[in-house]
């Protein structure tokens, strides 16, 4: 299944069970997005089984799939999966901050 299939999974999940599903809302579902990535991290420091901790991460995938419907609606997040991922791989070996040197 492909992002933009699943944001039409989750948009009928919605409805049906009468989640929050206006424009307004997208700060809750980011944030709901943040709890379930503190709840996967906290499975993993348990030892919880992998299957748990994949669940919770589903449900940030969840949240950050519904949140893109509203605000991105017109924006296919397959193709902006695609360049962002070519994106990436052009980039230098470990960029980013955690991996620069400090200086002195």
């Amino acid at each position: 299944m492909h992002l933009e299939e699943m944001k039409k999974e989750i948009e009928a999940l919605v409805i049906a069970k009468g989640f929050y599903n206006k424009p307004e809302d997208i700060p809750k579902k980011l944030l709901f997005a943040f709890i379930e990535l503190g709840e996967a991290s906290d499975k993993w420091k348990k030892g919880k089984p992998e299957e748990e901790i994949a669940e919770e991460l589903v449900d940030v995938i969840f949240y950050l799939l519904d949140a893109s419907r509203l605000a991105c609606p017109n924006t296919d997040m397959d193709e902006v999966f695609k360049k962002k991922l070519c994106k990436n791989f052009n980039r230098p070996y470990q960029y980013g901050e955690g991996h620069r040197t400090k200086q002195p």
